[in-house]
């Protein structure tokens, strides 16, 4: 293909990489099997086709975003030697549907299966974080950061914000050697007044669902006073690849992803259709889902094409698009998804279509007048109610008193540090020694106030498992809040390491790093930092 005339505006792909913490969580049919799927099916492929594109001088192809929580988990030495089985155990699998008389289901696995485990063995066998470094260090992709596991911010106590917010983007700088300024705000969520809180924490641009800028994606838009920049995603372009109803996914040429074959536990069919029950699926072809893909891919230009130059028509200036997905949706949920990436990041270019990421977008002044952002996320009915509705007020209840709980008693902990050895009364002062015990304290609780469970719970997707985690990391809290307020201290430094050796994500976490009550300066209305 010839590249076409230049088309006006600019293209910003956006992909958030999350899943909650799973390791020493279950396994089957929710826990570590689903990082296991996502990391084989989607982080794999989707690396690597970053890596090919970057092979070949492109560059600034995506934005990029990458949870602590998540990153955690591709480095934990549990969960790497535990994805080093799964993978083998994938390619016995396949070599068994073959033995059963299954040779193109048994062949087309073997085949993902190897390349996947020599791709992981070469590369990911000590962690993910060099992997990603790769790819950031090149100028592949921009990194954005996001809040250490994944809250929802504006249900969260402004301390505990501020607090997960700045760690998260410091993991980010300890793991790849760069401090993220653009950020994926977990589901999009917004309150006013957290634009002061990005600003302090360096954060320059984030990401907000359409509806948020009343639809006008066109620009990015500075929030309220601050210089904070919000881009929307666009939704008539996202909704052409997924949207809750319909996307390129939903092709009958696709590989089915609900329907198993029992006895290895593979995916032998195709969508074939909507309304065609699982027995009466046709069988997966390879060939069928690549013709597919090119259809989809020249679909998705023509669609990118057409809206850039409306859309600047319209506005009198250059336009911005923004597309942006899960991560997982490229390989995980569509199986082809990572062809079809690979793909689109060729033809864009070719169709006269610049493509650029979000701190591109802001630098080359793709931003608008300033917005009254208001409250807001990506979720059903683009409010609160995933997440604050009726369905799951009792864990929003939980998670107002596990927070207040453990907030309580770690003041009191830094007020009698003398006593408990551990934390100081100032957060920054070099003195004292880190307490594994209020660590572990502050790392239960921002596990259980996670956004997921609540999501999981509001759309009914493994919501029992989603409960039960809410739960256990709440009394996890409790119970060594419990051995400190009674003076137990052995015991409580007994349950601390119990607790730790299933919940030692982010090792780093320090207690004393937690801004201070005080921090709060009566008559301001949100927590604008420490003073």
């Amino acid at each position: 293909m010839t590249t076409q005339e230049k088309v006006p505006g600019r293209f910003t792909l956006v992909l958030h990489s999350h899943l909650p913490w799973l390791a020493h969580h279950g396994r089957w049919p929710v826990g570590e099997e689903w990082l296991y799927q996502s990391w084989a099916a989607s982080y794999l492929p989707v690396a690597r086709v970053l890596r090919k594109l970057a092979a070949q001088g492109r560059s600034n192809l995506i934005s990029l975003g990458i949870t602590p929580v998540l990153a955690a988990q591709l480095d934990d030495p549990h969960c790497l030697a535990g994805m080093h089985h799964w993978l083998g155990n994938w390619q016995l699998r396949a070599d068994e549907a073959a033995m059963k008389g299954k040779l193109a289901l048994g062949a087309h696995e073997h085949a993902l299966a190897a390349e996947a485990l020599a791709d992981f063995e070469r590369r990911w066998r000590h962690g993910g974080s060099p992997v990603w470094r790769e790819l950031i260090d090149a100028g592949t992709i921009e990194l954005l950061g996001g809040p250490l596991a994944h809250p929802f911010q504006p249900l969260l106590d402004p301390r505990l914000r501020e607090f997960e917010l700045v760690e998260g983007l410091a993991d980010a700088r300890h793991r790849w050697g760069h401090t993220p300024t653009g950020l994926w705000a977990p589901e999009c969520g917004f309150t006013p007044g957290m634009e002061r809180g990005y600003a302090a924490a360096g954060v320059t641009h984030f990401m907000v669902d359409g509806p948020s800028l009343r639809g006008d994606t066109t620009l990015g838009r500075p929030v309220r006073e601050s210089d904070v920049v919000a881009f929307g995603r666009d939704l008539q372009v996202s909704y052409r690849v997924w949207s809750p109803k319909s996307g390129y996914p939903g092709h009958g040429a696709y590989r089915d992803f609900h329907h198993y074959d029992h006895d290895t536990g593979l995916k032998p069919f195709r969508v074939t259709g909507k309304q065609v029950d699982g027995p009466d699926k046709a069988p997966y072809d390879p060939e069928l889902a690549a013709a597919a893909v090119g259809r989809d891919v020249a679909d998705f230009v023509e669609t990118v094409r057409k809206r850039l130059i409306s859309e600047s028509a319209r506005i009198g200036r250059p336009a911005l698009v923004v597309a942006a997905f899960d991560t997982e949706l490229f390989g995980h949920w569509w199986h082809e998804g990572p062809q079809w990436l690979e793909q689109v990041l060729c033809a864009l270019p070719e169709a006269g279509i610049t493509i650029g990421t979000l701190a591109d977008a802001r630098a080359d002044g793709y931003v608008g007048q300033p917005v009254p952002l208001a409250d807001s996320s990506w979720g059903s009915g683009k409010d609160w109610r995933v997440w604050a509705g009726d369905q799951v007020r009792d864990l929003v209840d939980l998670n107002a008193e596990i927070v207040s709980q453990a907030l309580d008693a770690l003041d009191k902990m830094r007020a009698e540090a003398g006593r408990y050895g551990g934390l100081t009364r100032a957060p920054s002062s070099n003195t004292g020694v880190r307490d594994p015990i209020a660590d572990q304290i502050l790392r239960e609780a921002i596990l259980a106030v996670s956004s997921d469970w609540a999501f999981m719970v509001s759309k009914d997707s493994a919501a029992g498992y989603a409960r039960d985690r809410a739960h256990r990391h709440a009394h996890a809290a409790r119970e060594i809040i419990a051995a400190v307020s009674g003076g137990q201290l052995a015991k409580a430094r007994q349950l601390a390491a119990g607790w730790y050796a299933a919940d030692g994500l982010f090792p780093a976490l320090d207690a004393r790093r937690l801004g201070s009550a005080v921090s709060l300066v009566p008559g301001r209305t949100e927590h604008e930092g420490p003073v």
